[in-house]
């Protein structure tokens, strides 16, 4: 156990197995070739070797595919993709933008989103920062890296998360319909090129993140543009209550 810049103790650190048995059913059966690839295990080896070094790697093992258990293939609605896991003791919990419940001090960017979706559908602006609620509802909230190093930002870049979560995307424009994939910022806007725009909406907007949500973020409404979508699509709305 150590102790975190807030007093409180993180646990010994698992080691890290990348299986397709951690995946839902669903999941497995589209992805699980994918553990077979070589660049899987590749990453397998570096994670294992960071641990090996004492490194501190973010998020808990057993949170890295959080993203999928919460929200299986069959209720994939809207895909709202990040870059990093938050690289902050006891942030990252396998949900981009998403923070546990116990963090108080909500990152700057999350804290942007509510304010948006508090001016975009009048919703009181949330003090948890968890949303898991909009993940069980067919959000999948995907990070590009679902590891990072303890206090090292994009240090898991080019390590083969990359590879596997582009497979994820073009799967997911391969086999689902009418899904909302919503890209904030250049990098992720980049994905737009593995989504079949004509059977997909594709909502490309500036990043909330302070230094750039100014510049267009707020305002886009992008929460009502993505019930509009599904209600059109015969799909139930969401409820971006927290």
């Amino acid at each position: 156990m150590f102790a975190d810049e807030q007093g409180r103790d993180e646990p010994a650190q698992a080691g890290i197995e990348l299986s397709a048995s951690l995946l839902p059913k669903d999941w497995q059966e589209l992805l699980a070739s994918q553990f077979e690839q070589p660049y899987i295990q590749a990453l397998q080896a570096f994670l294992t070797a960071e641990q090996a070094q004492g490194k501190t790697i973010y998020p808990p093992a057993d949170q890295i595919f959080t993203a999928f258990n919460l929200t299986p293939l069959k209720n994939v609605k809207v895909v709202i993709l990040g870059q990093d896991p938050y690289h902050g003791p006891n942030q990252a919990h396998g949900l981009s933008f998403s923070v546990p419940a116990s963090v108080k001090k909500l990152p700057p960017s999350l804290k942007n989103i509510y304010k948006e979706l508090s001016a975009d559908l009048g919703l009181p602006i949330a003090t948890s920062g968890d949303l898991s609620p909009w993940a069980k509802q067919g959000v999948l909230l995907l990070n590009a890296m679902l590891t990072v190093e303890r206090k090292n930002a994009g240090s898991h870049q080019k390590q083969g998360w990359e590879i596997f979560t582009n497979k994820v995307i073009e799967l997911l424009s391969e086999h689902c319909e009418n899904v909302v994939f919503v890209l904030w910022g250049a990098y992720a806007q980049k994905k737009e090129a593995l989504i079949d725009t004509s059977k997909h909406l594709v909502l490309k907007g500036i990043h909330p993140s302070p230094l750039s949500a100014h510049r267009g973020f707020f305002g886009s409404k992008p929460f009502s543009y993505i019930n509009q979508y599904l209600t059109d699509s015969k799909k139930k709305e969401i409820n971006w209550l927290l």
